[in-house]
């Protein structure tokens, strides 16, 4: 290579397929990803379920767009066709499910795009899966796939879901009920759980208070923590307020939360 002549260093292309059984849904989402996602190219489209294994174990793609609800076919029995190690490929969900649901996603850590997709939602799902590529090789297969299963056991209305939690080095399936409090601090957040160690998830509070809104146990008692009320014992009135939670943890209790406090840990 001469001076002054610079190499050529293409962009990494990552392979993606399709699978919808709404044709106009397969194009549209085509046509998106073509404008504003330039290094995913579309390998397939695919009608439905059966056609769509097919295509992944010919094509191996690197990301699937999966919708979760199809004739014949929910989108989550994909992951039965396929081991824990052939599971090398992200699934981003597309879905027009309503709020239940969609708790369901994010408790269990799910990438998804709700229809009719926006294009900054389909750039910002794209450039985290880019992000957590070299991440997810990292990571235990078992684990990831075991993701998906919480996903499914969440998506149902029982009582008792789990909460996925991505620390720098592992994954971790807590029990909702099992979370005493989360503390947060800046873009990070400690998850203090019973009979576990404490995990920091780097992630700020407000999301956590986001995914957990419809859940009557947790309750903001101050701008740093995220209570479930179920182990708060007591509320100490003396050195500006504080709750007793699990018996050993003091948390600090804002003073225009105080009301509202004391009336939920009444009900």
């Amino acid at each position: 290579m001469e001076r002054g002549e610079q190499q050529y260093n293409p962009k990494k292309m990552y392979k993606a397929l399709i699978i919808d059984d709404e044709e106009m849904a397969r194009i549209l989402l085509q046509s998106m990803i073509l404008e504003y996602c330039e290094d995913i190219e579309i390998v397939d489209l695919c009608k439905d379920l059966p056609t769509g294994v097919k295509a992944i174990r010919k094509l191996k793609p690197d990301i699937v767009f999966l919708d979760i609800e199809m004739p014949g076919h929910c989108g989550l029995e994909l992951l039965d066709f396929f081991d824990a190690d052939e599971m090398d490929f992200s699934i981003i969900f597309v879905t027009a499910y309503n709020q239940y649901a969609i708790q369901a996603f994010k408790l269990s850590a799910i990438d998804y795009l709700l229809k009719p997709i926006e294009v900054e939602d389909l750039q910002t799902a794209v450039n985290l899966f880019k992000k957590n590529k070299q991440k997810d090789k990292q990571k235990d297969e078992q684990k990831i796939n075991e993701k998906y299963s919480v996903f499914k056991d969440n998506l149902k209305d029982t009582s008792s879901k789990k909460m996925v939690l991505n620390t720098l080095s592992s994954i971790h399936f807590v029990d909702i009920a099992d979370i005493l409090f989360f503390q947060g601090d800046g873009a990070y957040t400690k998850v203090f759980i019973k009979d576990m160690p404490t995990l920091t998830i780097s992630r700020g509070l407000k999301s956590f208070e986001s995914i957990l809104e419809d859940n009557t146990s947790f309750f903001r008692c101050h701008k740093s923590y995220l209570v479930n009320l179920k182990y708060a014992t007591d509320y100490i009135k003396t050195n500006n307020g504080y709750l007793i939670v699990d018996k050993t943890h003091k948390i600090a209790v804002s003073s225009e939360k105080i009301v509202v406090l004391l009336q939920k840990m009444q009900e």
